[in-house]
């Protein structure tokens, strides 16, 4: 496999980009060689600047769910484009997904939209300070909630991968106002409340996490957070940027019939364009500006042609619940596949997956908070990600992220990914 254009424009990019690169994981320091450059992507492939294909398995991290490059998705962004790309101004589009997203999302009662999860999350965190009038706020150890100051304590992802998951630049003032604890683990909740009594504005976390790889509760786990919250006046947040209208039309608050008081959203709802958005009770979500006391702007949140993209991904899911009953087979076939493989071989490395995510970690302990997580043999998994690259398997490259399927992978793809599998584990392993 050539990829010297990749490698050329690499070098060409660390003149003008910090580390040559505009997100940390991409650099594939956690996996070694150098970043390919991808020119264009359709269905289950993307091709890179070298014109090499490869199957993908992280879809633009999440919201490619049908794959790249949908005709529907792109007719709806060419037809928006004619009309103009951006006005400022609230447009019918607005209406229709805010609308959609209400009558999906169980929790939602009101929607505003942003331009990331990041920013959503950020919201989220403000508003449900300004409606309880407490200032801190739990998150779990290994959940990324995108890059604000107050997340960026004990996160998962690109933090983890990077080596630096505390980020210089986070204050000591932002970072006491955020409490840790473990995912998975009610009592750490309990003892955290006692001891702050009444302090507590929110509890936010992944209900599916999948920022130190996929991680999955505990029977009873999120029933337990409902419970607690509700009793201490604190709002819950499922923050599902990465499991919303992926695991279910209504998330993973669907799947496991868990209803937080907020949640934020992203990824899928953009249908691949830049998108956010919070939202939940309406008694909360009349906090927000100009309704209540409570600010957050964006000069291009319901970007017409975001709105465009998304709503034709939302009403595709919403009117062919097929989609989900594919989606959770391709998953099913791929994490079951690599796990008769790795019996094969005698290797009993944990594979975790729900619906159409799942993560293969090099530990043979089970993975159920970010303690277990970091056990993984993490330079294992970069020989085994670049031996899968050169197989034409492109995977995170991290091992502390989930990979995302689509429904473009047929049954002779998924045959190519478990033989590729195969023989990356034999090829790392000698």
């Amino acid at each position: 496999m050539q990829i010297s254009e990749s490698k050329r424009l690499f070098a060409h990019a660390q003149n003008f980009i910090p580390g040559g690169v505009n997100s940390p994981v991409r650099a594939f320091r956690a996996v070694g060689g150098d970043p390919i450059f991808i020119k264009r992507a359709d269905g289950a492939f993307i091709y890179d600047e070298d014109n090499n294909a490869y199957i993908e398995l992280i879809n633009s991290w999440g919201p490619m769910i049908l794959g790249h490059n949908h005709p529907m998705v792109r007719e709806a962004v060419i037809q928006a484009m004619e009309n103009g790309t951006s006005f400022g101004a609230p447009t019918a589009r607005e209406v229709e997904i805010a609308e959609l997203i209400v009558n999906m999302v169980p929790s939602v009662e009101k929607v505003r939209m942003v331009n990331s999860g990041t920013e959503a999350t950020m919201s989220a965190i403000r508003v449900a300070r300004g409606y309880t009038g407490r200032d801190k706020f739990i998150k779990m150890e290994g959940h990324y909630h995108g890059h604000g100051d107050s997340f960026l304590i004990s996160a998962g992802s690109g933090a983890i991968t990077m080596g630096n998951p505390d980020s210089p630049g986070v204050t000591a003032g932002t970072a006491k106002d955020t409490l840790l604890a473990p995912y998975n683990d009610l009592q750490a909740i309990e003892t955290l409340v006692a001891a702050n009594k009444g302090e507590i504005a929110a509890l936010i976390l992944e209900p599916v996490p999948g920022n130190m790889g996929l991680t999955l509760p505990l029977p009873g786990y999120l029933e337990g957070l409902r419970k607690i919250c509700t009793r201490e006046g604190i709002v819950l947040i499922f923050d599902e940027v990465m499991t919303g209208f992926r695991l279910a039309k209504g998330g993973a608050q669907e799947l496991f019939g868990v209803t937080p008081d907020m949640t934020t959203l992203g990824k899928i709802i953009g249908g691949g364009m830049p998108v956010g958005a919070y939202g939940g009770k309406k008694e909360i979500m009349e906090f927000v500006s100009p309704a209540g006391p409570v600010y957050q702007a964006g000069t291009l949140s319901g970007n017409p042609i975001a709105m465009a993209a998304g709503l034709a991904m939302l009403r595709h899911l919403d009117t062919h619940p097929e989609v989900y009953a594919s989606l959770n087979q391709i998953g099913k076939r791929i994490a079951e596949g690599i796990v008769k493989i790795n019996l094969e071989l005698n290797l009993n490395y944990t594979v975790n997956h729900i619906g159409s995510m799942y993560s293969l970690f090099f530990t043979d302990s089970p993975v159920v908070d970010f303690e277990s997580a970091k056990k993984s043999d993490t330079a294992l998994f970069g020989r085994y990600f670049q031996a899968m690259l050169k197989r034409g398997i492109y995977l995170a490259p991290s091992q502390f992220e989930s990979l995302f399927l689509s429904t473009a992978l047929t049954d002779e793809l998924i045959e190519k990914i478990l033989s590729a599998h195969k023989e990356s584990l034999i090829e790392v392993l000698g």
